[in-house]
């Protein structure tokens, strides 16, 4: 019998291969980093053939490390970074354009105009979302309008699209010899194409876009069986049987399995989903409501988001852009050199403000700088941002539910940072909990896989395995509490109007 689950997590800055045991336990992890490609201020892109080369790569590195056979595999999973759109021919399999990634802002006129005078919320009670440069729609006609002959091969059923789950699936599946075009509804509900209620294709909304109907993949169920690997290699003849967007895989693997549980990720970006069950709740304070997962013929369960576009891609822009730090670690021990920020706030607008603002006319901004400013108040106001940015998502969130929050499970890698735990409960005022495994995104794929093929029988087994590893609680005082967000909500202020 097969001991283990493999799960693809094909993320903004690199692809791993991490294989679970039956109690939820890592076995092996490979993992590679792809290039970011900046072509312009604004413009972000992947080269989707290196992905998928760093796909299979992976793949092969985490069952040769765990000494495995194939016959050891029960079942593969895809989890992946959301929005980020690909469109590629089905003859040939070659990509027309790179990946548009979520973070990319180049559709903004194409938002503005389908907005018009209607503004951003005009599909919002059928996709859960506002109209943004953040998702796939938007991203698809770009490439439509800007790619040479690109939108005469769509129209021809010559085009398809897939955001990058789908991408990972077709070439696992055998590409352009059988390929299975297959989304599911997690990915879907982030095209601002798929209605909430029904599962399907908006065929208006597609039309608004001048996106053709048949470059859109079919939508099944987070779990169950698309098809199997059908390239020679480590995974070759297991079935692909799980696809979760990269957040709702983190909260199915924390197991926030009922309503009113709710995780953080601490990735490139930061998403608090909050589980609201069976019922679609739409957000009155800047929230997105979106599919949380489907688990076969089950009735769909849906989730509240708070998207924040920048907080471990600080650190990265810190280390790489400015060469404040070597490592990503060492962020917190120059952190930890300062008792405080020293007045310095640092609102990372780099390309917008996320949820709760949708303010895509904000840029990044330093605020509160004097003489008495060093690097350590630096390092800290950079991951005070990460805390401040989730405290406003979670305001918005208990607003929308009417539950206060009592604690907050978080995961991704930024959680190993402990200085950065401690404030996050402290801005809170609510406990923090991690769990034994961190990185629940690809576990929360192999749990969607697994149940599929019945190597865990039900969500129970997921909540069993999971586990906590430490928690942080609050040891602010009110007073400060207050008077330190009350000086973030000025600081983000002034990062608005920026952008004409």
């Amino acid at each position: 019998m097969s001991s283990y689950v493999a799960a693809i997590d094909q993320g903004t800055t690199s692809t791993r291969c991490m294989i679970f045991d039956h109690s939820g336990r890592v076995v092996a992890v490979d993992q590679k980093e792809h290039r970011q490609i900046f072509p312009k201020a604004g413009w972000v892109e992947h080269d989707p053939e290196e992905v998928w080369a760093n796909t299979r790569e992976v793949a092969a590195g985490a069952v040769a490390k765990a000494d495995l056979h194939v016959t050891d595999i029960a079942a593969v999973g895809i989890t992946n970074q959301r929005e980020t759109a690909v469109v590629w021919d089905r003859t040939t399999g070659k990509p027309v354009y790179n990946a548009i990634v979520w973070q990319d802002t180049r559709t903004q006129a194409i938002v503005d105009a389908l907005a018009g005078d209607v503004g951003a919320d005009r599909y919002k009670a059928k996709v859960g979302l506002p109209l943004a440069t953040y998702f796939s729609g938007p991203k698809i006609r770009w490439i439509l309008d800007n790619v040479e002959g690109a939108r005469a091969k769509a129209e021809a059923g010559d085009l398809i699209f897939g955001n990058m789950d789908t991408w990972v699936l077709w070439n696992m599946t055998g590409g352009v010899d059988g390929g299975v075009h297959v989304t599911d509804p997690t990915n879907a509900s982030r095209t601002m194409l798929m209605d909430l209620e029904t599962l399907a294709w908006d065929t208006s909304i597609a039309a608004d876009m001048g996106i053709p109907l048949s470059m859109l993949p079919e939508i099944r169920s987070s779990s169950e069986e698309y098809g199997h690997v059908r390239e020679r290699g480590a995974l070759a003849g297991v079935p692909i049987a799980g696809i979760l967007g990269d957040q709702q895989a983190a909260t199915f693997g924390q197991a926030c399995l009922s309503p009113g549980e709710a995780k953080n990720t601490y990735g490139t970006g930061n998403f608090v989903l909050l589980n609201t069950g069976t019922e679609k709740v739409l957000s009155e304070n800047g929230l997105l409501t979106t599919v949380c997962y489907k688990i076969g013929s089950n009735d769909t369960v849906y989730a509240l988001e708070g998207s924040i576009a920048v907080t471990g891609s600080l650190v990265q822009w810190i280390r790489d852009n400015l060469g404040m730090i070597s490592t990503a670690a060492e962020i917190e021990e120059h952190a930890r050199s300062v008792e405080d920020n020293g007045g310095c706030y640092f609102v990372p607008a780099f390309s917008g403000l996320f949820a709760p603002y949708w303010r895509s006319d904000a840029r990044g901004a330093i605020v509160g700088l004097t003489r008495f400013v060093n690097r350590g108040h630096l390092a800290r106001a950079v991951l005070e941002a990460t805390a401040f940015q989730t405290r406003e998502v979670i305001d918005a969130m208990n607003a929308d539910s009417g539950v206060p929050l009592t604690s907050l499970k978080v995961d991704g890698g930024m959680v190993v940072n402990e200085l950065l735990m401690q404030f996050q409960s402290d801005i809170l005022g609510v406990p923090v909990i991690r769990p034994v495994v961190a990185e629940t995104t690809a576990l929360g794929a192999a749990y969607a896989a697994g149940l599929a093929v019945g190597f865990w029988k039900s969500e129970d087994d997921i909540r069993q395995n999971w586990a906590k590893d430490k928690e942080w609680t609050p040891s602010m005082d009110e007073d400060r509490r207050a008077s330190e967000y009350a000086n973030w909500k000025k600081a983000v202020t002034k990062t608005f109007d920026w952008v004409e």
